[in-house]
């Protein structure tokens, strides 16, 4: 390229409209620099997906819950702006909390520890639970399970699924977990013994002997035949960990179903982890290439940024959009103890 050819895009600087929405800063945000672009290009991906035959399934790590996004989820999945989210037990624990009408709280990260679990309560970095109404809800959930067929075991999705059913009962508003029960659209929890899900069904089995079990290679087997038949795939993480990767993985093992595998058409994700220490949080979507697991001509936006700054941007400026929400063409599952689903003509 030619010097005038480098040159030939200036940045915009942003300048304020007291009468533009959210969609219209972040459509603006295109001309700028940064993550504030990448912000902007995360926004024009999600767009495109959602003007696409596609199944878009969401990862989700950390304390997203706890932090306050449960309503932006909530919102992604009542509106189906997502089709399948994968999380962390944590969150589908807190949401729970939540959706019975408890709360978490703001706190100082300088508070005293010792003094917190005095009185039995949690901290997550500057928010508070209270540690004896986690204790009932530990008891709440293994109860629950022991109520299931003893005699097969469940993916976390058909569980999360029934839990959601169960749980609207008794629900003071909805939850991530009652929402996508009632939407019909799967809810996976790959790691779902590192929690106090996990806990819960495990006390229930020290007292009670019961023998619940989950068959987390059925998730694996559904998430690949959801990559695998869908006319196309796009994935959105806010964070990495084991979210992140099974749904990366969905790809790759779609191989058993299809001969080729073309990876995810769409990827965004919005990460503080940086690629350099090798870890899959942090991993770059080009690294995703050469696995199979991002198709090589893929839309592809990368935010380096807290994902509570991140997440309250691109859901409410895709809220702004009530046309684009509507006229989606989204697949339409069966939520038994197998999954299908299909799109429509």
């Amino acid at each position: 390229m030619r010097k005038h050819e480098h040159l030939s895009r200036p940045t915009r600087p942003l300048q304020i409209d007291r009468h533009k929405n959210v969609a219209s800063v972040l459509e603006k945000m295109q001309g700028i620099s940064f993550q504030g672009r990448n912000l902007a290009t995360a926004f024009q991906v999600w767009k495109r997906m959602l003007g696409d035959r596609t199944v878009i399934m969401m990862g989700m790590s950390g304390a997203m819950v706890p932090a306050g996004m449960r309503r932006l989820v909530v919102y992604l999945i009542k509106n189906r702006l997502i089709d399948c989210l994968v999380s962390t037990g944590a969150n589908f624990f807190h949401d729970i909390h939540e959706t019975l009408g408890r709360k978490h709280f703001q706190c100082s990260p300088a508070v005293d520890d010792v003094a917190l679990q005095n009185h039995l309560i949690d901290r997550m970095y500057d928010t508070l639970a209270d540690e004896e109404e986690f204790r009932e809800e530990d008891a709440y959930i293994g109860r629950f399970a022991s109520t299931l067929d003893q005699s097969r075991p469940y993916t976390t999705r058909e569980f999360l699924n029934i839990l959601g059913k169960e749980l609207s009962k008794r629900a003071q508003e909805d939850g991530i977990v009652t929402a996508a029960s009632k939407a019909g659209i799967p809810l996976y929890c790959p790691a779902i013994g590192d929690s106090s899900i996990g806990i819960g069904i495990a006390e229930n089995r020290y007292l009670r002997r019961n023998r619940f079990t989950f068959d987390v290679i059925g998730d694996v087997l559904e998430t690949a035949h959801l990559a695998g038949q869908a006319p196309s795939s796009g994935v959105v993480y806010f964070g990495g960990g084991t979210p992140k990767n099974f749904i990366q993985q969905s790809e790759v093992t779609a191989a058993f179903i299809r001969q080729a595998c073309e990876g995810h058409k769409y990827a965004i994700q919005v990460i503080t982890d940086a690629p350099h220490w090798g870890g899959l949080s942090g991993c770059t979507f080009e690294e995703a290439q050469s696995w199979g697991k991002i198709a090589p001509d893929a839309g592809l936006a990368t935010v380096h940024c807290d994902s509570t700054i991140a997440m309250p941007f691109l859901v409410t400026a895709l809220s702004e959009n009530p046309g684009l929400i509507r006229k989606r063409k989204k697949p339409v599952f069966s939520m038994g103890r197998e999954l299908t689903f299909k799109f429509p003509k």
